[in-house]
């Protein structure tokens, strides 16, 4: 399930647009207890902007090899593009790209619900 989600423009590194992110995920949810991220998201700022302990999964060698908790990533990234949420250029504004992304994360959600009756 996607808690959060942050569009912003592409001069903006992974790392800085995080602090966004976990500004409102720690007053939203305050249960979560770590957060877990790629080599991208590894420096003192995120480290002092996150709210939670962070865990960063790195790769150690070349070629393919399946990491820990990366494969949840790849597959929400997946579902986005399946919904065409991965293209870009066609949104004018960053609003708009996060109200689609939005509307892609509760199409998946509901079908998951759909799928497990309430009785």
């Amino acid at each position: 399930m996607l808690l959060k989600a942050e569009v912003h423009s592409a001069g903006i590194q992974d790392r800085d647009g995080a602090a966004l992110v976990f500004d409102r995920l720690a007053n939203r949810f305050p249960f979560i207890e770590k957060i877990c991220g790629d080599g991208g998201y590894q420096g003192t700022t995120v480290e002092e902007a996150s709210p939670r302990p962070m865990e960063i999964i790195k790769r150690n060698q070349a070629g393919f090899q399946v990491l820990p908790k990366r494969w949840i990533v790849e597959r929400k990234l997946a579902w986005l593009g399946i919904n065409r949420r991965m293209a870009k250029d066609f949104e004018r504004f960053s609003a708009t790209s996060l109200a689609f992304i939005q509307t892609a994360m509760i199409k998946l959600m509901t079908r998951r619900l759909a799928r497990y009756p309430l009785s």
